[in-house]
């Protein structure tokens, strides 16, 4: 699954979670993307230590064997921890499927925990050049909100899986799976048990921010056109 950040990306990544036939993997190449890139990301270190950081590493982890009992494994990946230099052959053995949301609400959203966020940050140039390479379904985050049991049906099903209504509902807490940067980032996650109700209103973009909206537009839009409904 392909998303930006700030998109309801770990609640689907929950909801797969919560299949008795599933494994998931939360965002196995941020750590490649720390070390190539040198950013500074809340948690860097731990990061850099808790993941493979190169690219075959990550791609060895992901093709491991699944454990007993699983037939499933659903990847959480972020559109921009794919770099221009990044290769990506091994997705072309995946069913890749896209997560999508408007861009306002992911800009402010992420802007509260990264204060200036640039259009590379937020993942929608990467996202439709990777949909472009490996088509697949997509899924906008508040067309899932509006009606989870029809969309994760529809999602299934375009997937080739069996939907198992399990995926409404999860414990809360954190997860063995999480990744270490989830103090950061989850506690939203963490306290919830289903899908949010949606959001209500337009959040307020400040004015520097607006270039960087203005830019992801078209891209969201282009992506949009092929959502399930």
């Amino acid at each position: 699954m392909w998303s930006g950040p700030r998109n309801i990306s770990t609640a689907m990544m929950r909801s797969f979670g919560a299949r008795s036939d599933a494994a998931v993997v939360d965002e196995p190449f941020y750590a490649y993307y720390l070390r190539e890139t040198g950013l500074e990301h809340p948690g860097r270190e731990e990061i850099l230590a808790g993941q493979p950081q190169t690219e075959r590493d990550v791609v060895v982890a992901l093709d491991a064997p699944l454990p007993s009992g699983v037939s499933l494994q659903y990847e959480k990946h972020m559109t921009h921890h794919m770099l221009p230099t990044t290769g990506l052959d091994w997705a072309a053995g995946r069913v890749n499927a896209y997560l999508i949301r408007d861009p306002l609400r992911v800009i402010t959203s992420y802007a509260k925990v990264r204060d200036q966020p640039t259009l590379s940050d937020i993942g929608f140039a990467q996202q439709i050049e990777i949909f472009r390479r490996f088509p697949g379904p997509v899924v906008d985050a508040d067309d899932l909100l509006a009606d989870p049991p029809a969309v994760l049906a529809r999602l299934c099903a375009a997937l080739g899986i069996d939907y198992d209504p399990g995926m409404l509902t999860w414990p809360a807490g954190r997860r063995e799976s999480d990744g270490v940067w989830a103090p950061y980032w989850y506690s939203s996650v963490e306290a919830s048990t289903g899908f949010a109700e949606p959001s209500g209103g337009q959040p307020v973009l400040r004015d520097e921010l607006r270039p960087v909206w203005e830019a992801a537009v078209p891209l969201y839009e282009e992506m949009a056109k092929h959502r399930l409904r």
